[in-house]
């Protein structure tokens, strides 16, 4: 400790010395960092042309999740690059948005114990976006099992029975069926059981610490978001920020993969992120 303290003063600053410290953690995680994504640093399409190709579709899509950050800015991606003639949300409960913007979207309350209930809800879309999910600190473990699993794939199977085509998941770096820790068992385990359901096109987004500014926040979660900030400055492979994964996520809608079922890891995410112009 009294090392680290003379470190700081030698720097002059906390800030400066965090810094150092970012540096040298972002320099070790060089030996951890996701390959190059070269499928999308190979891309050469003009995306406003596949934005135009697909808009001419005709094509509808759903979000699960639109009151989270993810679906909120989700929302807000999709409805600024228009490529969908309807959008459906599909939620607990109905949500409200000022703006002509949103007068054209179809909201659909629905009860997520009783799903099958609700079955129509998910009928005649294109596209299904999963945003939905909550934390083991809000629901506790058997909450967060129901929500992020049981409720998703719930959603998924119905979405597919519907004449759902392309369903793109929203899960978490470490994501492993196998995995010791609760949170990256549940999220690659409904990562598993939602790809059986053999949708014609599944896209899983593997994203690290998702950065945004909460407009409520405790000062570690402050703190945490303003280190990760600095680190993503040096090192793509631990954290994003959320509307760089919401990006990627619309722009991977419109490209054609080699295969079914792909699987986005952090750096990815963020290379396709940045297809959009943004």
């Amino acid at each position: 400790m009294f090392a680290l303290t003379l470190l700081g003063k030698a720097f002059g600053t906390t800030a400066g010395f965090v810094t150092f410290l970012v540096i040298i953690i972002a320099a070790i995680l060089k030996y951890l960092d996701d390959p190059d994504p070269v499928q999308f640093n190979r891309m050469a399409e003009d995306m406003k042309t596949l934005e135009e190709n697909f808009r001419q579709q005709n094509r509808s899509c759903f979000i699960l999740g639109a009151s989270g950050e993810s679906g909120r800015l989700l929302l807000r991606e999709l409805l600024e690059r228009n490529i969908f003639s309807k959008i459906t949300l599909i939620g607990r409960r109905q949500l409200t948005f000022e703006g002509k913007e949103h007068e054209n979207l179809v909201q659909q309350v629905v009860d997520f114990e009783k799903l099958d209930e609700y079955a129509a809800a998910f009928q005649g879309h294109d596209v299904g976006y999963c945003c939905l999910g909550t934390t083991r600190a809000k629901a506790g473990a058997e909450g967060f099992v129901r929500v992020d699993h049981d409720y998703v794939l719930k959603s998924a199977e119905l979405a597919k029975a519907g004449g759902c085509k392309q369903f793109h998941l929203e899960s978490s770096r470490g994501a492993d069926k196998s995995s010791s820790f609760l949170y990256l068992k549940v999220k690659g385990q409904v990562e598993a059981d939602i790809e059986a359901l053999d949708f014609d096109r599944y896209a899983i987004y593997r994203p690290g610490v998702l950065l945004v500014d909460r407009q409520e926040s405790r000062p570690a979660e402050w703190l945490a978001r303003k280190f990760f900030s600095a680190l993503s400055a040096v090192s793509t492979s631990m954290s994003i920020p959320i509307q760089a994964v919401v990006s990627a996520m619309v722009s991977n809608t419109l490209l054609q993969p080699e295969q079914k079922t792909e699987i986005l890891e952090n750096k990815a995410i963020a290379a396709l992120g940045k297809s959009s112009g943004k």
